[in-house]
């Protein structure tokens, strides 16, 4: 393959990874064009209803400095220590999320994430911004592009050098790849489907402002994450079919029974709930498994065009966000494309496998295991051995969100080791006892960590 240190880049997708990662490339010198369907974000309305707000963790914080735009957003974050649980009483429990008080996770709007991503990619002489332009073929073999403008209907067919797939799950770039029978793709569907509905600011609400706010109930949740506006952004989690879904809420005044049935103080905070539930779109979920991520070694899909999972552990910004870094360090450190875009799937692979399978996991807990009497007996006893070997056992939790350091795959198998040592630690002790303190562990603590190879 010809040389293609220099070459120039196409990037499918202004989203926030779309845009990350053309600064990141711009700043190494390359010559970046950056394509995206809809509208500018610094001029066009705002998308409602559209969109689960993002959680930014350390693995999406370490980009944001890595590409030295930390600082231009940190104004736009909410701070979130913890979760705060809401019972069917009304009554409300706070349950940290890390250890100290750097183990903390932040709330962003997905619009002004991307609108900041997008000035910064701006003030980048070498990148070119194109916006209402839509992706309808690739054509890997000619190396060229097939768009369509939106405003006029014309369609148009442009050269590539590189091109970059980061259009998200529903990507244009991979559809052309299966269609040329470049890649294959499945779709794992969540049977239950989301809505978005907005907690406005008012004195009303009282709710803390610096927590993510969970509602369990078992089959199904209501969660909301607080915004810089003293608002909250709150998503309904419910089967799509049944006794309990969102089939069952079409009916006049249906919503607002439900949610006063099962979740009154959020409702008592929603003073347009029907309304919105009404206009605001009813979202699919589903984990995106793809054979193969780059074709020709001109090709690449990156982010949820390439792996997207579901939103419950607050890493789908976070994982693209980390595949920005590797692929922006593997074309510095090739010669050539196609050896970055290999070294790039098989290194990052098994990390999106596994926190694929830890998010669908972490939506039982949040809507259901923390109802249970044994969950914070067990998140209580990790917590201790934590403060006790902190060099040998860090919460799987933790791992993910604090530890960037630890890959996803490496989470996942210290995670599953963890949970033998917390079953075995849980049997020796009398029904509903905890140790008081670190201190306090039994005495087979450390034989069961050496045993269990941590």
């Amino acid at each position: 393959m010809a040389e293609r240190s220099s070459a120039s880049i196409t990037i499918v997708g202004a989203g926030p990874v779309g845009s990350l990662l053309a600064i990141m490339l711009a700043r190494r010198g390359r010559r970046v064009r950056l394509i995206e369907r809809r509208g500018d974000p610094r001029t066009a309305a705002p998308e409602r209803g559209r969109s689960i707000n993002l959680a930014l963790a350390a693995r999406g914080l370490r980009a944001l400095e890595h590409a030295r735009l930390l600082g231009a957003i940190a104004a736009e974050m909410v701070v979130m220590p913890g979760r705060m649980l809401h019972d069917e009483n009304g009554a409300t429990s706070f349950l940290p999320y890390g250890q100290n008080e750097r183990e903390v996770i932040y709330a962003i709007s997905r619009e002004r994430l991307n609108r900041l991503l997008v000035e910064a990619a701006a003030k980048q002489a070498s990148i070119e911004l194109r916006f209402a332009l839509r992706c309808i073929d690739v054509d890997v073999d000619a190396c060229a592009i097939v768009v369509k403008d939106e405003r006029s209907g014309r369609e148009s067919r442009e050269p590539f050098e590189l091109l970059f797939g980061a259009d998200g799950a529903g990507s244009a770039v991979r559809a052309a790849l299966f269609a040329r029978g470049l890649t294959q793709t499945r779709e794992a569907p969540l049977a239950h489907d989301y809505k978005e509905l907005l907690m406005p600011a008012t004195p009303r609400a009282a709710f803390e402002p610096h927590a993510l706010h969970i509602w369990p109930r078992g089959d199904f949740m209501l969660i909301a994450l607080p915004n810089a506006d003293q608002s909250f952004t709150a998503t309904l989690f419910l089967p799509r079919h049944g006794a309990v879904s969102f089939d069952a809420l079409h009916s006049d005044g249906g919503a607002r029974m439900f949610f006063a049935q099962h979740f009154a103080d959020a409702a008592a905070a929603m003073p347009q709930l029907e309304q919105e539930f009404r206009q605001h779109p009813q979202g699919r979920l589903a984990t995106l498994y793809c054979e193969r991520w780059h074709a020709g070694g001109r090709v690449l899909l990156l982010g949820d065009a390439a792996h997207a999972i579901v939103p419950f552990h607050g890493q789908g910004l976070n994982c693209g966000f980390e595949d920005c870094i590797l692929l922006d360090e593997l074309l510095a450190a090739h010669t050539d494309a196609a050896s970055a875009f290999t070294a790039f799937e098989q290194r990052r692979r098994p990390d999106t496998d596994a926190i694929a399978a830890m998010a669908i996991e972490n939506y039982y807990e949040m809507r259901a295991a923390v109802r249970a009497p044994d969950f914070l007996r067990r998140k209580a006893l990790a917590a201790q051995l934590e403060q006790r070997f902190p060099q040998r056992f860090i919460q799987r939790y933790s791992m993910v969100m604090f530890h960037p350091e630890i890959s996803y795959s490496q989470a996942q198998s210290r995670g599953l080791l963890q949970e033998r040592v917390l079953d075995a630690l849980t049997a020796q002790l009398p029904a509903h006892a905890l140790p008081h303190s670190a201190a306090e562990l039994p005495a087979q603590a450390q034989q069961l960590l050496d045993e269990a190879g941590l």
